[in-house]
């Protein structure tokens, strides 16, 4: 599976006001809930059990929340530039301005961690992250990061 494959313009929000990272994990999930024709609350309660062990906020301002969802056919993925940073209890204790959410289904553990490992590949390069946080488009974005690594 490919970043594109996952990920479309459709799915990236610019500059989305969240105040805590409950704020940003519904967001997520309620945007991710209405594409996939699952239930936003299921998603959000799948995140915070990922979250209680262990934040997704990978450093250098990037969390990568992530889950195993019942009921998808194939991964989903979606990202948001938030408007102003928020703490996500990332491990180098940064604020996060990036949020990549990465679902794919129940027991397709190697391809949940072949997508987490592209899309954290692709947000290691601070050429696309200087993409990310001064595109004015979606599409730039998504350009952004299946550049050499999709």
């Amino acid at each position: 599976m490919k970043i594109s494959e996952a990920m479309g313009p459709d799915n990236v929000f610019l500059d989305v006001a969240a105040s805590s990272k409950p704020s940003i994990l519904k967001f997520v999930a309620g945007k991710a809930g209405t594409d996939l024709g699952i239930s936003p609350d299921e998603i959000y309660d799948a995140l915070q059990n990922r979250e209680a062990l262990g934040s997704t906020g990978i450093g250098s301002g990037i969390a990568m929340p992530h889950a195993q969802i019942n009921g998808i056919a194939q991964p989903f993925a979606l990202m948001v530039r938030l408007s102003r940073p928020l703490d996500f209890e990332a491990i180098d204790e940064e604020l996060v301005d990036v949020i990549c959410l990465i679902l794919t289904p129940v027991g397709e553990q190697s391809q949940h961690l072949r997508l987490l490992a592209q899309f954290a590949r692709q947000l290691r390069s601070s050429e696309v992250l200087n993409s990310i946080r001064s595109a004015s488009e979606p599409e730039r974005i998504c350009e952004a990061m299946t550049n050499s690594g999709d």
